[in-house]
């Protein structure tokens, strides 16, 4: 089935306001909550990491 972009157009809204009434605010707020932690352990996960692979790779450099 081919559609043109005022299908897509219509698709999406209607799609988007049947969704965005069922959504409660208290959900909303759990979700930023979540994203941010989220976010927030793989960035300090990441940090970890980056920390571990220096102190790693200059005590194989330190010991050749």
């Amino acid at each position: 089935m081919h559609f043109n972009f005022d299908d897509k157009i219509s698709i999406a809204g209607g799609t988007l306001f049947a969704i965005v009434p069922n959504i409660r605010p208290d959900d909303i707020i759990v979700t930023v909550i979540m994203a941010f932690t989220g976010a927030f352990a793989s960035f300090v996960a990441s940090m970890l990491f980056k920390f571990l692979a220096k102190k790693l790779l200059k005590r194989k450099i330190d010991s050749n």
